[in-house]
């Protein structure tokens, strides 16, 4: 008997409705996990252009080999002894930083009567005859940029008349205004900035490079729409950035730099860049080498990517170096914004600028790109709030003694400083190049073109090097991966270059000394490493989990607010 099509369908009637929520449910669940599979299968299509096959195998092996060594460190018998090594180190530490014993008062209430002018002075000159590392004899690569006493006393005078300014008040401070916006202008002509650049000031470069990166990523939300900001960084440049991703949610991706030129590499950077990319970035030059990325190269990949990406130039250690190496008779490259994919930079003015400690600037190619870092809260009952970028209030002193520093100096002062500083940094290169006793165990690691000189060794424990150094009085930066050691060169340096190359002979010939008995007592050569920076950057190269390292350095941390 025939069945006819209408009988043999069911009717919207013959469905139950809970059938109806059942079939619904399938089907939102059915698109989530489709919405799901196609976001992660883009994510690894991204991930899979930008770093290749090889190099997506050698993350997850590195990946893997971090967890499960976090997972080793973890287990209980090798957690305590772990526990017990990071709490001796500490404790040695803490010992050398906090002081203690006869003569040493803590003060860790506030006195019942306010001391006397001259009892605060008596404990200042106190405090300031610490024992420490002599900066002021040229000891210490970077840290103190000295611009002379003369410049001190003058920024102390400024200091005094502004301590009370705040340029959150402009109108009742007009004077720090008035100086804020000429040290920007002046940088900013500085760099060549184009008509309509426009800047800040900052506390300091980490200030200065956070408020590019949010700058940036705030543009990119805007005007694309990217929910899921991705920046590509140098591994060489300042850890600010990384900092600035942990800070704003922005992915890094990290770009190797390697030797010879220990430069940027510009296929891995044009390979990463993709629809979610918000900025890329370049040194001039970088903290550990002193080796300024083809910015060049950098700028004509931000002008064909993406209808132009906004690139960063960090030039906060080139600062006041950087721009007057051609006028100081030294050879430079481009860098600035006569680049036409140069649209941020940042400049320490107190490093090479000399102004004290606590003042950068960050300038942009246009003030629409400025505008992205500002805050504006329109509806706040304490009425409108607007602020220029992270600080509320500043120390409008520091703006009058950066200001002081500027004016004081000039052009025809940077200049000769530059003269100075780059030339002791040339001296340091060639000795190290070219002197017997150094040039087949030390190597100068690419071709820096500014004050920082870095150097490494193939026979020799760079970080034993680093501790035998620090015996004859001297504070150099310990780098890693690769393990080496640089010296930043300042005006203090300058007048200690000298004695800074014979001891880096000195100590060269010593080491060797120690390698060639260690041979003849047949115990091989090149010795473990014993010092103190042998024993943190050592043990940091070489684990392939930094957990421990991370607690070291939180320890150190902690030990900064010990009273």
């Amino acid at each position: 008997m025939p069945v006819s099509l209408r009988t043999a369908l069911p009717t919207s009637k013959s469905i139950p409705k809970g059938n109806y929520l059942n079939l619904g449910t399938d089907i939102l669940r059915n698109l989530i996990f489709l919405l799901f599979l196609l976001r992660w299968t883009r994510k690894g299509v991204l991930h899979l252009k930008g770093r290749g096959l090889f190099g997506t195998v050698a993350e997850a092996y590195i990946a893997i080999r971090r967890t499960l060594y976090g997972i080793f460190l973890r287990t209980p018998g090798i957690r305590s002894q772990v526990q017990k090594k990071v709490t001796e180190t500490i404790t040695k530490l803490e010992e050398k930083l906090v002081p203690q014993g006869p003569g040493i008062s803590r003060y860790l209430t506030l006195p019942k009567e306010g001391w006397t002018e001259q009892q605060v002075s008596a404990e200042l000159e106190k405090l300031g005859e610490m024992e420490h590392t002599r900066w002021e004899d040229g000891l210490v690569s970077g840290a103190v940029y000295h611009g002379g006493n003369q410049l001190i006393k003058l920024q102390s005078e400024a200091f005094e008349k502004f301590s009370v300014a705040n340029p959150i008040h402009p109108d009742v401070f007009p004077g720090v205004r008035k100086m804020e916006a000429e040290i920007v202008a002046m940088v900013l002509a500085m760099f060549n900035a184009p008509a309509g650049g426009a800047g800040v000031t900052t506390s300091g470069g980490t200030e200065s490079i956070l408020m590019a990166c949010l700058s940036a990523r705030q543009k990119a939300r805007i005007e694309r729409g990217v929910t899921e900001p991705e920046m590509i960084v140098p591994e060489t440049a300042h850890a600010a950035f990384r900092k600035a991703g942990a800070y704003f949610g922005i992915k890094v991706h990290l770009v190797a730099c390697p030797a010879p030129t220990y430069s940027v590499h510009i296929p891995s950077v044009s390979r990463l860049v993709n629809s979610n990319t918000i900025i890329l970035v370049g040194s001039a030059p970088n903290f550990p080498h002193g080796i300024i990325d083809d910015i060049p190269s950098l700028s004509r990949l931000a002008l064909r990517k993406k209808g132009s990406l906004p690139l960063h130039v960090d030039c906060c250690l080139g600062s006041f170096l950087v721009p007057f190496l051609a006028r100081a008779g030294f050879p430079t490259v481009p860098f600035d914004f006569t680049l036409k994919g140069v649209t941020s930079i940042s400049c320490d003015t107190h490093k090479y600028g000399f102004a004290p400690k606590g003042n950068s600037t960050l300038l942009y190619r246009t003030s629409a790109l400025r505008t992205y870092q500002y805050f504006v809260s329109a509806d706040w009952s304490g009425g409108v709030y607007a602020s220029p970028s992270i600080a509320g209030s500043r120390p409008g002193a520091l703006i009058a003694t950066c200001w002081a520093s500027l004016m004081s100096q000039g052009e025809s002062g940077y200049i000769d400083s530059c003269h100075k500083i780059v030339g002791a940094a040339k001296k340091i290169e060639s000795t190290i190049r070219e002197h017997p006793s150094l040039r087949d165990d030390l190597t100068i690691m690419g071709k820096p073109l500014v004050s920082v000189v870095a150097f490494t060794s193939k026979t020799l424990n760079v970080y034993d090097l680093a501790d035998a150094m620090s015996s004859k009085g001297w504070h150099l930066n310990a780098l890693q991966r690769p393990p080496a050691i640089h010296v930043a060169v300042t005006l203090p340096i300058v007048a200690a270059v000298d004695r800074l190359v014979g001891d880096i002979v000195a100590v060269v010939e010593e080491e060797k000394e120690k390698e060639r008995v260690r041979i003849v007592e047949g115990k091989g050569a090149k010795g473990g490493a014993k010092g103190d920076a042998a024993a943190l950057y050592g043990v940091a190269g070489s684990l392939p989990n930094p957990s421990v390292v991370n607690s070291l350095a939180e320890g150190f941390l902690d030990t900064l607010y010990k009273a």
